[in-house]
Order: structure tokens, then C-alpha cells, then sequence
């Protein structure tokens, strides 16, 4: 028993030590926060963002400050810009590498304490990396044949396997049921979401305590969008967003396309031509195979699919289309199912984070194009959102943006659930009613 623990925390040692040194890129890397109060000051710092290839996690909004994260070596640049133009800003952390050995530490702890029994299924206290969920799909399908397909949807860039799952007690046969279509992990460095999707498979396979969204609903359910980046935040660079296409590089680091402004719709109309923007939209509408099997899915069953959920993080945001900041025709009807989802968020998420807000994505936040979302809505699904799950805070960890405390995997897919069974329900009856006429 003693040689068998010495090897765990060995294994778990090497793992842990592997990941400080992929860290070390992070080293004297700080996270800023802008208060941008004009239109001028936002145009200021867009170019600052582009001149000084800064990685802007949030744009602000509604009085929240831009968060962006800079290099060492570009952030006396950035506060002598900053200063320039009387634009306020603060230090919110200082290291993020610090921030970064936290996160390991603490998911590698939560893992070697973890209390997992015989019970079949994903638990809830790590992120879990694409080949265990890539072997849990096919699992599902294999016990439960009757209710679960698993579908090989095609390659990425890399080569990994993308695998969905449908999910029906009448193998998608009967049409009078509307389809649920939602995915997690479009960009690569948004942990949090996979337990969304992965707790929802829970109960919708596993622990199913609610049978109408079985009996009313077919489900479509990809956990890992972009693989290829998933994989590469975990092993070479956390703060990964987009894929791993290389026909762009330039250099050794600039390449990869943003996966969300690669669709079909308003395609690089609000985006970035250079390749080492973090929303590149890459040589054309569906150039990256990742976008063009969310394409093939949803012209597959787009007649079928009455909501599409595209999930993010963070920021505690219910956005909705256009990009451009022009409104779908059922653009009141889309905010009231938003509104629902987000209040039956808000009635069980933890009081630290903030209740959602919901509105349109340009009005909101930012101009944005070819973005996954909108392209669904594009097609004629009447409701389609981007969730944008909250940044985890409490006053004993220091964790920011897009790091995950392990405290929070559960909770994330717990409060989410309730969202996603929200708008699945309103989706059902008003897909009903339609075809009753």
C-alpha cells in the first residue's frame, strides 16, 4: 500500500511539476483592468490592443472595466499609453503565473482526495481532459443504446476525433419533438464550461430525475468543440483560445483561427484579419473543420432545433444575436426566454457571483461577426444564445477570469442545468404549438 501511494504522488508530482514549467511563459504576465468611460477612450485602447497584441478577456460593459491580460514586456508601454490618454485603470494581478501554479495545485489536490466510487459516470471535482471524455461518450452509448448515439461528427485540425451525442427515447424519429443543440469548449482556455454540458448528459442519461425532457425533447450535446486547443491548454499554454491551425503562422506563436468568428454569418465584418489577433476569423466562412461540423450538425437538424445554446465564459452574460446589434424579427420573444433562463440561473447560483444580464452581444459588450450563434439564428432557429458562465470569486481564492476553482466544477453545471431546463422547456411547448397549426 505504501510503494502504491509513492507512486501517486510521484505521478502526481511529475504532473504538477510539468505544469509549472509550461507556466513559466505566464512569468511577469499581468491582468489589467481599463475603465474606458468614452467612445474615444474605447477606439485608444482598440489600437493599443492591436499595436501591443494584448489579450483582452473582457471589453466591459454596463460600468464593468475591459479586463485584459499583458505581457511583461508591454506593460509599461501600455500604462505610459494609458496615462497619455487619461485613461484610469488598476493592477488586478500582478503575476499571473502565481494564479496559474494556484489552479494546478488546487485541481491536483481536489483529485487526490476525491472520494470517486464504483458509480459509472464523469465526477464533478476535476476538469477532465479530452481522451477521457472521448472514451465516457462512447461508453454512454454503449450502456444505454436506447436512449444515447454517439457520433462521430469528423476531425480537427490535429487530427482528434469530435464525437456528439444524440439523445432520445424515440431515436430522433419522431419529429413532433423539437431538438436542444448545446455545446461547450469553442474556446479552448473556458474550462468551466465542459461540466455544463457534462451535467447535463448526467441527467439526461444518468440520474434522470425529470422525464419530460426526455418524453418532449430530442438532445444534441458536443462537450469539446475545439479539442486540438483544449488539449494545448493543458499541456503548452492555459490561456489558449483558439484552434491549433498552423497554415496562418507567423512565427512561432501566431496562429490558430477564433473558432467563434469563423461562421458563415457577417464573416469578418466585426473581426480580425491578422493572425495573431485572438479573434482571427481565418481565410474564409467554415475555413476550420471545427466550424464546419457545427455547420454540418446544424443544417442537418436545423428544422428540428428550436433552441441552440453556445456556452462560454465568463462574465455572467445571456447574449443574443446580431453581432452588428440589429435584432432577430422575434428578438422580444428571444430576450423573455433569456430572462426565464437567467433567473432560474440566479435563483440557485452562489451569492458571490453576480446575477446574469441579458441582452443583445453588440449592445451588451462588443461588435462581434461570423460568430456561432448568430449564424444559428441566421438559419431560422428561433432562439439561439451564447451563455457566458460567471468567473468564479470568494474570499479564499484569488482565481480570475478563466481559472477554476475545483469547489466550483459542480456548482457550475448544477446552476447552469437549471438555465438549459428552463429554456428546453419553453422550447418544447412552443415548438408544439407551431406545428398544431
Amino acid at each position: 500500500m505504501k510503494a502504491k501511494m509513492n507512486k501517486i504522488l510521484l505521478v502526481l508530482c511529475l504532473a504538477f511539476c510539468s505544469v509549472l514549467a509550461k507556466n513559466e511563459i505566464y512569468d511577469g504576465h499581468a491582468l489589467y483592468q481599463i475603465d474606458l468611460q468614452t467612445a474615444e477612450q474605447g477606439s485608444f485602447f482598440a489600437e493599443l490592443e492591436h499595436r501591443l497584441n494584448l489579450d483582452v478577456w473582457a471589453h466591459g460593459g454596463l460600468g464593468d472595466p475591459a479586463t485584459v491580460l499583458v505581457p511583461k514586456a508591454a506593460r509599461s508601454l501600455l500604462q505610459d499609453g494609458l496615462g497619455a490618454a487619461g485613461i484610469g485603470y488598476r493592477l488586478a494581478v500582478e503575476n499571473v503565473k502565481e494564479e496559474l501554479d494556484l489552479e494546478e495545485k488546487l485541481l491536483s489536490e481536489a483529485a487526490a482526495k476525491s472520494n470517486r466510487t464504483s458509480r459509472f459516470g464523469l465526477p464533478f471535482d476535476t476538469i477532465h481532459r479530452y481522451a477521457a471524455v472521448d472514451a465516457y461518450l462512447v461508453e454512454l452509448a454503449s450502456r444505454y443504446p436506447n436512449l444515447v448515439t454517439v457520433v462521430s461528427a469528423g476531425r480537427s485540425f490535429e487530427g482528434r476525433d469530435i464525437k456528439y451525442l444524440k439523445i432520445s427515447t424515440t431515436n430522433f424519429q419522431d419529429r413532433s419533438k423539437p431538438i436542444v443543440y448545446m455545446q461547450s469548449l469553442l474556446h479552448a482556455r473556458e474550462w468551466v464550461t465542459l461540466p455544463a454540458t457534462l451535467y447535463a448528459i448526467e441527467k439526461l442519461v444518468i440520474d434522470v430525475q425529470e422525464q419530460d425532457l426526455l418524453q418532449n425533447i430530442d438532445w444534441i450535446i458536443l462537450p469539446i468543440a475545439n479539442p486540438d486547443g483544449y488539449e494545448f491548454t493543458h499541456t503548452s499554454s492555459r490561456y489558449w483560445r483558439k484552434n491549433r491551425a498552423t497554415g496562418y503562422m507567423i512565427g512561432n506563436w501566431c496562429s490558430g483561427v477564433d473558432l467563434n468568428r469563423n461562421f458563415g454569418f457577417q464573416w469578418s465584418e466585426a473581426s480580425s484579419a491578422s493572425v495573431c489577433s485572438e479573434t482571427f476569423h481565418g481565410s474564409s466562412a467554415f475555413s476550420e473543420p471545427e466550424a464546419a461540423i457545427i455547420r454540418d450538425i446544424t443544417l442537418a437538424y436545423g428544422d428540428r432545433i428550436e433552441l441552440f445554446l453556445d456556452i462560454h465564459s465568463f462574465g455572467s452574460w445571456m447574449l443574443y444575436g446580431y453581432g452588428d446589434g440589429q435584432l432577430p424579427p422575434n428578438g422580444l420573444i428571444i430576450h423573455m426566454v433569456g430572462v426565464r433562463m437567467a433567473q432560474a440561473i440566479d435563483a440557485v447560483k452562489w451569492p458571490s457571483n453576480r446575477n446574469y444580464v441579458v441582452g443583445n452581444s453588440a449592445l451588451l459588450l462588443y461588435p462581434a461577426s461570423g460568430t456561432t450563434s448568430d449564424y444559428a439564428q441566421s438559419l431560422g432557429i428561433p432562439l439561439a444564445y451564447t451563455y457566458e458562465l460567471p468567473a468564479y470569486r470568494n474570499n479564499y481564492s484569488t482565481l480570475n477570469g478563466f481559472l477554476v476553482d475545483p469547489d466550483f466544477i459542480e456548482q457550475a453545471g448544477f446552476e447552469t442545468w437549471q438555465g438549459i431546463k428552463e429554456g428546453a422547456r419553453y422550447a418544447a411547448d412552443s415548438y408544439r404549438a407551431r406545428n398544431k397549426k
